[in-house]
């Protein structure tokens, strides 16, 4: 009677697995994924020798360490995007509640490693930060909270998932890390606005933000210091912006050539928070719009797939999935060209680091498992048949 109402698509009994999701993935996401995680190698033969020498390793010591954590990263993306959506929300509850403990014993247990925010474990051979693992499990528990809130006589789900955030968001300040806050209240406020949050309501939201801002630029020299030099008009060469900039300047169109760059023996963090600066002066424009297209690509075909989802609970995580990926790569790109304040933010799965590469295949491993193609139907159904009538 169900597939008669909502013209759902016929089942094949019996497809083997491997088979099925590849019938269901979205190909051009996925694809897309893997040409970032090849660039981000390629960068890092050009941007990670420099601090391998000045550390004391061999010139290739952190390509190889990218190398595996990608490997990881890709396993973890493939093994989630084969899950139903429904295990997919059981295990990203019971991550996000380890994620949650381990970020709240930070102040006791963790390191800052001389950067001045504790925000690290160190296990000597590695560093786990947790907040990237916290992102995406947040994400789906605040969007199974919503979507609870919308079922008759269902609980206040919205204002719970808000007290979750605004309690991460918390902690993540006290670090301080204002970038990783930001990002979370972003991913709870898209959810919310897809859920259906009266405008006037996210109007005072941004409002309490820009309070939240000048409370913490009157009280924070770490952000004061950030937002000063956000707004100098004159810009310090020596400085890690100072050295970007020049080095995307130098680039131009078409970049110096293929290991000719020279920011990557100044910055500290080329590797890192400005491995897009290496891109623009080693290969140009060029190659910088080739991966912003691809980060288009992945959200904008994530989106439009999640249009013709009925389940809410699927679309409300699905869209803040996708959305907090592209926010946090336009940070990134942001920052490098200083439309936006240093906030220490990767590069998703171009970036070199374990715990945001492999967070960011966890997190588009779920995405990929919410847009899969289901016998379902579409919400489109529900509103053709809706006319008809």
């Amino acid at each position: 009677m169900t597939e008669m109402v909502y013209g759902a698509v016929p089942v094949r009994d019996g497809e083997p697995i491997l088979p099925k999701w590849w019938r269901t993935i979205d190909k051009w996401a996925m694809s897309c994924v893997l040409i970032l995680f090849a660039v981000g190698l390629l960068l890092g033969l050009a941007a990670s020798p420099p601090l391998a020498e000045r550390n004391g390793f061999e010139p290739f010591h952190y390509v190889q360490r990218q190398a595996v954590f990608g490997s990881l990263a890709l396993i973890v993306m493939v093994i989630t995007s084969m899950m139903s959506p429904v295990l997919v929300r059981r295990l990203a509850v019971l991550g996000f509640l380890v994620s949650f403990v381990a970020l709240a014993l930070l102040p006791v247990l963790g390191t800052d490693f001389g950067k001045g925010a504790v925000r690290w474990y160190g296990l000597g051979f590695a560093a786990i930060q947790p907040s990237e693992f916290l992102k995406p499990g947040f994400v789906i528990v605040g969007a199974w909270m919503m979507a609870a809130s919308m079922e008759l006589n269902g609980p206040p789900g919205r204002s719970w998932s808000f007290a979750l955030c605004l309690a991460i968001v918390a902690m993540l300040i006290l670090q301080p890390d204002f970038g990783q806050a930001c990002l979370v209240l972003f991913s709870w406020g898209v959810m919310y606005f897809v859920a259906g949050a009266p405008m006037i309501l996210l109007v005072g939201m941004a409002g309490l933000a820009v309070l939240a801002g000048t409370v913490a630029y009157s009280n924070s020299e770490h952000f004061a210091r950030r937002i000063d030099g956000f707004l100098n008009p004159d810009i310090d060469p020596r400085t890690q912006l100072g050295y970007a900039t020049n080095a995307i300047q130098e680039g131009g169109f078409f970049g110096v050539g293929v290991g000719e760059g020279q920011v990557k023996w100044s910055l500290p963090d080329a590797h890192t928070d400005f491995i897009i600066a290496v891109a623009a002066e080693e290969y140009g424009l060029i190659l910088v719009l080739v991966i912003i297209a691809l980060y288009s690509t992945v959200v904008v075909r994530s989106l439009m797939r999640l249009m013709r989802e009925r389940d809410p609970f699927i679309r409300l995580a699905g869209t803040g999935l996708a959305c907090t990926l592209g926010v946090q790569a336009m940070i990134n790109m942001g920052v490098a060209v200083r439309l936006l304040p240093a906030k220490g933010m990767t590069l998703p799965f171009v970036s070199y680091g374990g715990s945001s590469v492999i967070a960011s295949g966890l997190a588009v491993g779920m995405l990929l498992a919410f847009t899969r193609t289901r016998p379902q139907g579409g919400i489109s159904d529900l509103l053709l048949r809706g006319r008809a009538r």
